[in-house]
């Protein structure tokens, strides 16, 4: 080939082109012009006519192959197809530069290595790695975009390797634990074997340990996955980011890892990983999916629904109207009316079957809440039996008559009477070493009620205590005095006096350290018992405008109901009010929420009105998982309760 650095015209336009591959240079200096001026061959005596038709010929030809090569590298169309005999310099150049040269360089570099490319190449690799880093970029800024992108057709594979799957399975099992589980659930949709260890049933146990999940969810043998549907889509969309699938994406071919990804089998569902997704899908119910309508229960008929429990399916209330009724939390139905006080029921306790109900006839009765028999009448207190707090087979009562009485439910028997209270005991709790009460001389008393012993008698409130906690460790008694009190129930000492509200706190909830309280000021406060800190007050804007009523929390939420018609959902963490649950349309105008219980997937709500303007009645709220499309457990299915059974002093 010639020495001259310039190119014809032709080559300069198919090179250029981001499509094409170029055609060797002809060897021939000539120019166009010069190949059809009027002269004879001296070697041939051919004259220009025959001349002509040999350059058209040729032109032809190369135009031909020029078409080919266009066909792109590898394409069994490149192999030369022309004879031993008469091959023309063109094709044989062309067979040269395929030694030369790989298919895919064949694209930028038609010609030979250009000169001093060598010597270049030794001044780079001298140069320090700033230098380097400056010289690349001098050099991308001067390249074409063809050129830019060969770069990155060359330099991106390289980047492109499946680590995960080139790591032991132990060590990329711990690499993935560090995802957050949606990051996981993308994770999971990359490829196949990431798919497999994104299935790893202890790594969602951990998962689920950190959510506060307990327990598995076992996945129905008929379903392949909980999670393969909807669920991935709306837990990642409500977290952010897409949530296309990348099983099939190319650059992520399971081809390339050390594993044999051909004999990996469809992965087994994780049960933790099933019960993760579950619950995550009832906190959305919870938190932004549309409400369900909800069922209806009637029967109390225009009286007050003066107390309220949720054990399992079965929901009980109380009434002024004597009676309590046993209902189904699936159905709506009232499974049994228990009949047989003669007097309003202010109390109640129920576990399992059994059913415990306190009266202003001065009785406590034990039920069978599934044939609706009396099972025995508990007399001694003489007036109101105002409260009562269950544990295991005992049971501790406080009336009006200043006195508590320990009760064995089996037998029916009174086994001790625990005397020291000045006015009417309000409030009780039980954990079946110590009782603690409250009362309305101000005071808090520890017992032992074995001994019938009052260890200690807790002296600080300065009016009528209507609320406790009891944790084991910390007693917290809420007063009219609009203060709440943190004791510690080994030597009775005041620990912190929690400050805030403004008037009498009617209802407190306490898990682990955290206290949530509800007060007649229309606030609700969060509290850490060990520091004494307020860390929430659930106010603002759509704060309730009257007296809060009942109160529920979890690790996640507190649902709290008032004399304003209204059941609020907010953050426990944060203090946000996230919506209404409940709105009734006679609120302000006399429409109260008396009572709420919750558990996971359900709530039960008490409502009605002093002055007939709100029916009373019932209202039970579904926020399962769509349990008819995923096969989630029901709410009589499930065993597991976010909400605990709180004590009965707020009734």
């Amino acid at each position: 080939m010639g020495s001259s650095q310039s190119k014809p015209a032709e080559v300069l336009d198919v090179v250029d082109a981001p499509w094409s591959v170029a055609t060797a240079p002809s060897t021939s200096t000539e120019t166009a012009d010069q190949r059809l001026s009027p002269q004879l061959s001296p070697s041939t005596g051919q004259d220009n006519s025959s001349r002509k038709r040999k350059l058209n010929m040729e032109t032809e030809a190369e135009s031909s192959d020029r078409v080919v090569r266009r066909r792109g590298p590898g394409d069994e169309s490149l192999e030369d197809s022309s004879t031993d005999e008469g091959e023309s310099e063109g094709a044989l150049e062309r067979k040269r530069l395929k030694k030369l040269y790989p298919p895919w360089k064949m694209n930028v570099f038609p010609t030979p290595q250009p000169p001093k490319l060598k010597s270049w190449i030794d001044t780079f690799k001298n140069w320090n790695s700033g230098e380097r880093l400056m010289a690349l970029d001098s050099l991308i800024d001067s390249c074409e975009p063809v050129q830019v992108r060969h770069m990155m057709e060359i330099i991106e594979p390289q980047f492109q390797r499946d680590f995960i799957s080139l790591l032991p399975k132990e060590l990329a099992l711990h690499v993935l634990s560090f995802l957050e589980p949606a990051d996981l659930l993308r994770a999971a949709q990359t490829c196949r074997y990431w798919r497999l260890l994104s299935e790893d049933n202890l790594l969602w146990r951990e998962k689920c340990k950190a959510s506060g999940i307990d327990s598995p969810w076992t996945v129905p043998v008929a379903r392949r996955d909980f999670s393969s549907s909807q669920l991935i889509s709306a837990i990642i969309s409500s977290i952010g980011g897409s949530s296309t699938s990348a099983l099939d994406n190319p650059r992520f071919s399971p081809s390339s890892a050390s594993t044999s990804f051909s004999t990996i089998s469809q992965p087994t569902p994780s049960p933790w990983k099933a019960a993760f997704l579950r619950q995550h899908s009832i906190e959305m119910n919870w938190r932004k999916k549309p409400i369900r309508p909800p069922k209806v229960l009637k029967g109390h008929d225009d009286h007050v629904i003066t107390c309220l429990q949720f054990s399992d399916s079965r929901i009980l209330s109380g009434s002024d109207d004597n009676t309590l009724r046993v209902w189904s939390a699936t159905t709506g139905k009232c499974l049994r009316v228990l009949v047989g006080h003669i007097g309003g029921v202010w109390s109640s306790q129920m576990h399992g079957s059994t059913v415990i109900s306190g009266s202003t006839d001065r009785t406590l009765k034990v039920w069978n809440a599934e044939t609706g028999q009396c099972l025995h009448t508990l007399y001694g207190h003489t007036s109101t039996v105002r409260c009562m707090h269950l544990h295991g087979k005992k049971v501790v009562s406080g009336s009006r008559d200043a006195t508590l009485r320990v009760w064995n439910i089996e037998t029916g028997v009174c086994l001790h009477v625990l005397v020291g209270h000045l006015a009417a005991v309000r409030c009780v709790q039980y954990d079946g070493k110590l009782v603690v009460s409250g009362a309305y001389d101000y005071m808090v008393k520890v017992w032992n009620p074995e001994r019938e012993e009052c260890l200690h008698t807790l002296q600080g409130h300065t009016n009528r205590v209507y609320s406790l906690q009891f944790d084991g460790k910390h007693v917290v008694s809420g007063s009219l005095d609009t203060s709440i009190r943190v004791w510690d129930v080994r030597n009775g000492t005041l620990k912190h006096t929690l400050i805030g509200h403004q008037s009498l706190t009617s209802g407190m909830e306490l898990r682990n350290r955290i206290l949530v309280s509800g007060n007649a000021d229309s606030t609700v406060k969060v509290w850490d018992i060990v520091s004494g800190r307020c860390l929430q007050t659930l106010s603002g804007p759509n704060k309730h405008q009257s007296a809060v009523t009942c109160l529920q929390f979890n690790s996640k939420f507190v649902i709290t109901s008032s004399d304003d018609g209204t059941v609020k959902l907010w953050d426990v963490k944060t203090g946000e009010f996230i919506r209404n649950l409940i709105a009734l349309d006679s609120g302000g105008s006399g429409g109260v929420v008396w009572r709420i219980r919750a558990t996971e997937t359900t709530l039960v709500c008490a409502v009605g009105s002093r002055n007939g303007t709100e029916e009373t009645k019932l209202l039970v709220l579904d926020f399962d998982a769509h349990p008819e499309e995923d096969g989630a457990p029901t709410s009589s299915q499930s065993s597991t309760s976010l909400f605990d059974e709180p004590d009965p002093i707020a009734s």
